[in-house]
């Protein structure tokens, strides 16, 4: 299958972009990387009238320290953050999560503005915004604004973002030196889309988190910070306390059913990879099995 009919339009600037946007606003859509976007078209899920092509727009590419903030461009390739330093120095939970990102040919086209506005709820990296507390920008007519990265994913493929804004960085919080991260997802290979994925962050102090956040994804139609976690935080982990957090986040999932897995089993892997999160985190190798007890 091929895609509709369309217009073609490659922006000279953000502003041009935005341009575009203000006048044809549904009826469009922004290429980036095109990895999702041009898929979607084929199977005609999709028919937009115009492409607005923003991907040679080297103003929204790039990753930049400036303190304690981390602003990485809106056309920032995957292949580009697994390869900063400036990543993998200050947000390691991203460089990992980036890692399971499809396949080399996807990453070296692929934006992680493209993967936040196309909202994929089996997606690694909105997870990871929610886990880290980012901030999505977004341009539009009325000028710029701030988005929660919890207030901006709407559910599958939904967002925040109206149809004249633009996406055009994010930004984060680096997380201090004596923070830790957990990262896995289960997929059936390598590069597939994630049947249940874990990305967290965390403080630990004498063998106890202090603050723990866990983004979960491919449980529901959008991802997921889970409140459960707080069941964990300045408590002495024991099987009985895990338990509780299993029987707390089983209430919280709603996942959906498809070709992958059934709701039951996306609940089962969802507490597998939160007794793997809590043994890894705390060096407890005796929590690793709890969530088959």
């Amino acid at each position: 299958m091929k895609a509709s009919a369309f217009a073609y339009a490659r922006a000279t600037s953000v502003a041009n972009a935005l341009e575009l946007l203000t006048v044809h606003g549904e009826k469009a859509r922004v290429l980036s990387g095109g990895q999702s976007l041009l898929a979607a078209m084929n199977l005609r899920l999709i028919a937009p009238e115009l492409i607005i092509d923003i991907g040679e727009l080297a103003e929204l590419r790039g990753v930049v320290v400036k303190g304690d903030v981390l602003t990485i461009g809106a056309l920032t390739r995957h292949a580009d953050l697994l390869k900063s330093p400036e990543i993998a120095a200050r947000a390691p939970l991203l460089a990992d999560a980036v890692a399971h990102v499809a396949h080399p040919a996807i990453r070296n086209r692929g934006t992680i503005g493209g993967s936040l506005a196309h909202a994929d709820p089996a997606s690694e990296l909105p997870a990871c915004m929610l886990t880290l507390g980012a901030t999505i920008i977004a341009r539009g007519p009325s000028g710029e604004r701030r988005i929660a990265a919890s207030e901006f994913f709407a559910g599958i493929y939904e967002t925040a973002l109206t149809p004249q804004e633009l996406l055009v960085a994010i930004e984060l919080s680096v997380p201090p030196k004596n923070s830790t991260h957990f990262f896995h997802e289960f997929a059936r290979r390598h590069g597939d889309y994630a049947i249940v994925g874990l990305a967290a962050q965390a403080f630990v102090r004498d063998g106890r988190f202090t603050d723990l956040r866990l983004g979960f994804f491919a449980v529901g139609d959008r991802p997921m910070l889970a409140a459960s976690a707080g069941k964990l935080v300045d408590i002495a982990i024991t099987p009985a306390v895990l338990s509780e957090a299993f029987s707390a986040l089983d209430e919280e999932l709603d996942p959906l059913e498809d070709h992958q897995a059934t709701p039951a089993m996306r609940r089962h892997l969802a507490k597998v990879l939160l007794a793997r999160c809590v043994s890894s985190l705390l060096d407890r190798p005796d929590l690793r099995t709890g969530a088959s007890a």
